[in-house]
């Protein structure tokens, strides 16, 4: 009966398996997904209604999809403002462009806002403030510092030959550049896109070449003089009240912005974009392939048991997943397989130490370089790494340990396997006689009377013949 019901109890841990890598992954029980804030009972679509959507933190593929959604949501509602609440340190090149597409396709007027006070719009939040209809800052906030952020660190800056003028007169005030071509290759294309936005919303393009070049930074008030953005707004009320009667263009048309009496809806991430914001952070997508990893190894080790195979294959695809959003070195994944691989084969071909050791180099040189980006919010944590390094570390001593004692402990396989063994005598002899050992009958060579029954022990092996002497009696228990 036993046979029937194992399958469905396999099933049934499966799907807990499953469901519990979910619920932890969210951070909230599954059947509480909150609803879209849009989509109650004051419809963004209702007269003088607009949308309020907020960039916490670093900007990443969930931040992107977040705006990206909810830009489509205040198109498909009807709103009459999007207003984007910011504070960033910058974030991934490719998310902020993405970012940047929604907002210069948008029918809706969208207008940035650094805020609170103490915020700040560095890096890629520059370039989104400078796509965007309206450039507000509140009091005491800053924007800037839009220099490219290279995988792998970057090289120390030298200036390029002086040409024309400055080569003539002996003068070169420029700023320094990069010297690697794919440097200057980004330099010079975060300058173009910056400049080409600055242009379409008629503001300072020659500081903003300066905020990627020599990564300079605006105070709020220095930026308004600079006419980097439209206006200081302490708060959201204060920022409808000066928006209203600008014009904005949003496509081809000019439009006058009514928000007098505008009401907003805020628009909170949904469950999905929690979801992509988990899996997208770098600890986490790296612990998901690891997990990955190791549960397709237990699996492969103890063949039908379904849950460690079920569970390791959904990490490993999360993984991937977000490893292809994110900007991952290749070169530091392919460490880290290695450094799994020798760490298995240590198991199965020993070598004292050397495989393992080895396996061990490889994956923290992996761990390092898998997503060394030097954008805050976008490395894997160094602890995280040396944690894992010393579990691995401990477990490759604990197996060294194990060799040692196994190559110190006596044989106990073959023959000799039998030296040390007690037997039972199965006729009476003093010579030549049969023992019985092991479930096995053999021909055995006592110096000693011995009668059927009795038990002796086997001090030597020549061939087929085992020489036995009687066993000491046994102490009582």
């Amino acid at each position: 009966m036993a046979g029937p019901r194992t399958a469905p109890a396999m099933i049934a841990g499966m799907w807990a398996g499953a469901l519990t890598i979910f619920s932890i992954l969210l951070g909230v029980p599954l059947a509480a997904q909150p609803l879209d804030p849009a989509a109650g009972a004051n419809p963004a679509g209702a007269a003088g209604t607009g949308l309020r959507l907020e960039i916490r933190g670093a900007i990443g593929p969930a931040t992107s999809d977040y705006i990206v959604r909810g830009i489509g949501t205040a198109e498909a509602t009807g709103a009459s403002l999007v207003i984007i609440e910011m504070d960033t340190p910058g974030g991934l090149d490719a998310s902020m462009r993405d970012i940047n597409k929604a907002i210069l396709a948008s029918t809706v007027p969208v207008a940035t806002f650094v805020a609170p006070a103490g915020s700040r719009a560095a890096s890629a939040g520059t370039y989104i403030l400078y796509a965007s209809h309206l450039a507000v800052m509140a009091p005491a906030t800053n924007l800037g510092a839009a220099t490219p952020v290279q995988i792998g660190g970057s090289t120390p800056d030298e200036r390029p030959p002086a040409d024309g003028a400055a080569a003539r007169d002996g003068n070169d005030d420029r700023p320094p550049q990069p010297g690697s071509a794919p440097e200057r290759k980004a330099i010079n294309d975060a300058v173009a896109y910056i400049r080409g936005l600055a242009s379409l919303r008629h503001r300072n393009a020659d500081w903003a070449e300066r905020a990627v070049r020599e990564a300079a930074s605006l105070t709020a008030e220095a930026a308004l003089r600079e006419g980097v953005i439209d206006f200081i707004a302490p708060d959201v009320e204060a920022l409808l009240a000066l928006a209203d009667g600008r014009t904005v263009q949003v496509g081809k048309v000019d439009l006058v912005l009514d928000t007098r009496n505008l009401q907003l809806l805020r628009h909170d991430p949904d469950w999905r974009t929690r979801l992509l914001a988990t899996i997208t952070d770098p600890n986490v997508a790296y612990i998901l392939l690891l997990v990955g990893i190791y549960g397709l190894l237990l699996e492969g080790y103890n063949p039908g048991t379904y849950l460690p195979g079920v569970v390791g294959t959904i990490c490993l695809l999360l993984a991937l997943f977000a490893f292809q959003l994110l900007p991952v070195n290749f070169a530091g994944l392919g460490l880290i397989v290695l450094g799994v691989a020798l760490f298995i084969a240590e198991t199965f071909v020993p070598s004292f130490g050397t495989l393992g050791l080895g396996g061990i180099v490889a994956f923290v040189f992996g761990s390092i370089l898998l997503l060394d980006t030097g954008i805050p919010g976008f490395t894997v944590s160094r602890g995280l790494i040396g944690t894992v390094a010393g579990v691995a570390s401990l477990a490759l001593l604990g197996l060294l340990l194990a060799l040692v004692r196994m190559h110190r402990r006596p044989v106990v396989s073959g023959l000799e396997g039998l030296i040390g063994k007690d037997a039972e005598v199965l006729e009476d002899f003093h010579g030549s006689g049969a023992v019985f050992v092991q479930g096995e009958r053999w021909s055995a060579r006592c110096n000693q009377p011995v009668r059927k029954g009795d038990r002796v022990r086997i001090v030597r092996v020549e061939g087929l013949l085992l020489h036995v002497e009687p066993a000491p009696p046994e102490q009582p228990g």
